[in-house]
């Protein structure tokens, strides 16, 4: 019993570690990474498909991406959701192939980045404390209902706390990993 709620538990922490580990590789640090185009959505034939799907994207050093479509006709609707996307960045189409320089962040910029990777890492946590109160709450439903002991009931509190202070530790490094990357000039 106390071990399905703490299976359950590592799940839910796990998610909210791999959605923070995401949301961390959107945010651009000043160098290339496609990770940033994973958000963008293109308009190919009425569907919004993902870039990577109707175009090959590639870094073609630190500082550029280059995209080329498999269509020529999608070069314009790629430089539009680049755009839309609101990324910060400028895409330059040639008619062949459309190339995104990334821009040197300023310091205020960096600022900024590096409170977003604040927010993510303290959404992430958040997250985490509700799988420990979800959890905690199931076992003491299951100390209610007789389905486990008391000494259960305190042992299984204590590795959720055990567990979810790992869970921010990890939380709070991927934040300070990230931080660090931002504001390295």
């Amino acid at each position: 019993m106390v071990s399905d709620v703490l299976k359950e538990l590592q799940g839910k922490m796990d998610k909210a570690t791999e959605s923070l580990k995401r949301e961390l590789a959107k945010i651009r640090t000043g160098r290339a990474n496609l990770s940033l185009l994973d958000g963008v959505k293109v308009d190919y034939y009425g569907t919004m498909t993902p870039l990577n799907q109707v175009a090959s994207c590639q870094v073609a050093d630190p500082k550029l991406i280059t995209i080329k479509p498999w269509e020529k006709s999608l070069l314009v609707a790629i430089e539009k959701a680049i755009k839309t996307a609101n990324l910060g960045l400028n895409p330059n189409n040639d008619g062949e192939m459309i190339r995104l320089p990334i821009p040197a962040l300023t310091q205020d910029r960096r600022k900024e980045l590096a409170k977003m990777v604040k927010k993510e890492g303290e959404d992430a946590k958040v997250a985490i404390r509700n799988a420990r109160r979800e959890a905690n709450e199931q076992l003491k439903e299951l100390k209610g209902k007789g389905k486990v002991s008391e000494d259960d009931e305190k042992k299984g509190l204590k590795s959720v706390q055990d567990a979810i202070d790992k869970g921010t530790k990890v939380a709070d490094e991927l934040v300070g990993k990230k931080e660090k990357e931002i504001m390295e000039v």
